[in-house]
């Protein structure tokens, strides 16, 4: 159970050192900066090179993701496991040395794609024009054509509804005599009717004013040719255009062979960024500046060999007062270490608290094998995580944790599973019978549950009782730690008295017989203890439980709502039957699965669709089950046992580190 000592400590340093002590310190990425105010230091104002190299990370960023687009990089499903690139502290600075022409590769990805983008955007356009054309591709004349000396000519749209001879008489009936009109609809489509009238130039006014009354109205794009060959032109333009689209793209993809420099410069903006983030919070004098923070004890050593006899300057390290809001690490062995992810969703042990991982990775481990309970997913699982580990050694941390806890999780179900007797459910003795005609069963080494399911129920219900008590007695630890040796008997202790004497009361009654099929009967002194046991406990819970009140009245009440918890002892203890639960589901599905691929025959087709069936269940049951166990599992850690001692209200360590996407800078 290992939570790092914190310690504070504070340097104090020449102005002219202050980069690159910082460096040094965001090299290292063991002290979290936590700085003070003081009126009379001033703090350096870094906001515009802070927001520079924001732009620049963006700039940079932006062109990775157009290169993703243009120039996809060889990708598989296991990239994500590979971890960061490892360059030497030599190549880094001499790449970095280039950092401009890297840069400018950015700006002109960028730039190339956003002219790219550009000439798209008139394509649209150019691709509106030509839409808006189509209707008229059967006039001979341009759009903006007014007619000859002595007629007019008129285009427009109508109603898709209207017909030539309601055009006709729209115009008639504003004539007294029958005006010289030719009125010609050129294309209907469902949105309107395209119509070229001719009149005489004198009565072209009256005639367009008849026309608008009846829906008339000229087009908007009214070009200057012949609407066929204004679309000949416009195809032309587009095929322009996307020859020059092709030729910048193909720029671009010249340049994804800068995509590794432009990401080692994004990481070395994002880490000038973080550093001048910091700088700008540091309060200095005229000569000298002042950096404070949290560092792991084991720590301290490093800072003052990296930093205190580097450079001129005085470290001062000191104990942290009690009410100070301290950082929490971690630091377990591999075991332990592997289940942190799983305390950390819940909560980081606070100032008081305990760090729990060591007892929640066995409790975990044996948990997640019983509920998945089959040794040949047990072993695919184990080999999986196993493989994974030994090909990507540089997966991050956090990744490599989780791998590592369903690794050992593969173990244990393997054990659980020759305990149960389960190897894909019973697909041994299926198999046999069905293709050799002679049905070889592998004795399970404990029991079978399927067989028993009620014998695995009161050993569920066993193994939850344990580790609600290791709970609880971790609760009593962390009492007598503190020197509450009240606390620790009356919230501890008589609980323990309490619930053992009632479970002793239960395991003689026929409550327990029918559950288990197993006449106990214990001798009249023990069974007159249990009972003693159970009073005791409940009285010392009673009266002493709300002690903290000068009520006598009130004292008893806060009593008697503590013992009411009873029942929530109840309610944890019965939801370790989920264990049950999900290891019959295992072995149940694995069953169907099995007979399902069986029903076909033992010929060619029924060797076919048993292979099938089988690949297809079992990964399917294994998939579902794997997530019904880590969930299950969780929620048993989370709710019931953190429940008896646990507060998880610390918060993590957040280290001054060189915060990189893409690269690790590695020292000589």
């Amino acid at each position: 159970m290992a939570k790092l000592q914190m310690q504070r400590v504070s340097i104090c340093a020449m102005k002219k050192n202050r980069k690159a002590i910082l460096e040094r310190l965001q090299n290292l990425g063991v002290m979290e900066i936590n700085t003070f105010d003081d009126d009379e230091l001033e703090k350096m104002d870094t906001f515009e090179a802070r927001q520079r190299f924001e732009k620049q990370v963006a700039l940079v960023e932006n062109a990775l993701e157009i290169l993703a687009q243009y120039a996809p990089a060889k990708t598989s499903l296991f990239d994500g496991l590979k971890g960061k690139e490892d360059i030497s502290k030599e190549n880094y600075e001499t790449l970095i040395s280039n950092r401009e022409e890297i840069l400018n590769s950015a700006k002109e990805i960028t730039l190339t794609h956003k002219e790219i983008e550009e000439i798209k955007a008139s394509q649209v356009k150019i691709e509106n024009q030509i839409e808006g054309l189509t209707p008229w591709l059967s006039l001979d004349v341009p759009m903006n054509y007014e007619g000859t000396n002595k007629t007019a000519l008129m285009i427009g749209t109508m109603s898709n509804e209207i017909t030539l001879e309601e055009i006709y008489s729209a115009i008639y009936e504003q004539f007294e005599e029958e005006p010289a009109v030719d009125v010609t609809i050129i294309n209907k489509d469902k949105d309107a009717s395209y119509v070229s009238v001719i009149a005489l130039k004198e009565e072209a006014e009256k005639v367009e004013e008849a026309l608008r009354l009846a829906g008339f109205s000229r087009p908007s794009n009214r070009v200057d040719e012949v609407p066929s060959k204004y679309k000949e032109n416009l195809e032309a333009q587009i095929l322009s255009r996307e020859s020059t689209i092709k030729e910048k793209k193909e720029q671009i993809v010249a340049l994804s062979k800068k995509r590794e420099e432009l990401k080692l410069i994004a990481d070395y903006y994002r880490i000038r960024k973080d550093k001048y983030e910091v700088l700008g919070k540091l309060p200095q004098s005229e000569r000298t500046f002042f950096v404070s923070g949290y560092v792991a004890a084991e720590k301290i050593p490093v800072i003052q060999d990296k930093i205190g006899s580097r450079y001129n300057c005085a470290i001062d390290v000191e104990e942290i007062k009690e009410d100070e809001d301290v950082p929490v690490i971690l630091e377990n062995g591999t075991f332990a270490s592997s289940v942190e992810g799983v305390v950390e969703s819940y909560g980081l042990p606070g100032k008081n608290d305990i760090d729990p991982s060591k007892i929640t990775a066995f409790f975990y481990v044996v948990f997640f094998g019983l509920m998945l309970s089959d040794a040949a997913y047990g072993l695919i699982v184990f080999l999986a995580c196993f493989i994974v580990i030994k090909k990507f050694p540089k997966m991050s941390a956090a990744m490599k944790q989780s791998i590592r806890l369903f690794m050992y999780c593969g173990i244990s179900t393997m054990v659980w599973g020759i305990l149960f007797g389960g190897y894909f459910g019973d697909v041994i003795p299926i198999a046999s019978k069905l293709f050799f005609g002679h049905e070889v069963t592998v004795k399970p080494a404990w029991f079978a549950p399927l067989d028993d399911p009620m014998r695995l129920l009161i050993y569920s219900l066993a193994f939850g009782l344990i580790h609600l008590y290791v709970g609880l007695g971790i609760k009593g630890y962390m009492a007598i730690r503190d020197k509450d040796m009240v606390g620790f008997i009356f919230d501890v202790v008589c609980w323990f008295v309490m619930v053992t004497g009632l479970v002793l009361m239960l395991i003689p009654s026929q409550i327990f017989v029918s559950m288990s099929q197993m006449d106990v009967v214990f001798p009249d002194w023990l069974s007159a203890t249990a009972k003693g046991m159970a009073i005791v406990g409940a009285l010392g819970i009673l009266l002493m439980a709300g002690r903290r009140s000068k009520n006598f009245g009130l004292r008893l009440a806060l009593g008697a709502y503590d013992l009411y918890n009873i029942t929530g002892w109840l309610s944890d203890v019965l939801s370790y039957s989920r264990l049950l639960a999900l290891g019959l589901a295992t072995g149940v599905v694995a069953s169907v699965v099995n007979q399902m691929g069986s029903m076909a025959g033992n010929g060619v087709l029924g060797i076919i669709i048993f292979v099938f069936a089988f690949i297809v269940g079992h990964i399917f049951n294994m998939a579902i089950n794997l997530l019904g166990a880590y969930v299950h599992t969780c929620r048993l850690q989370y709710v019931e046992f953190f429940g008896k001692f646990y507060e998880g209200d610390g918060r993590p360590f957040n280290p001054f580190k060189e915060n990189t996407n893409y690269i690790d800078v590695k020292e000589e």
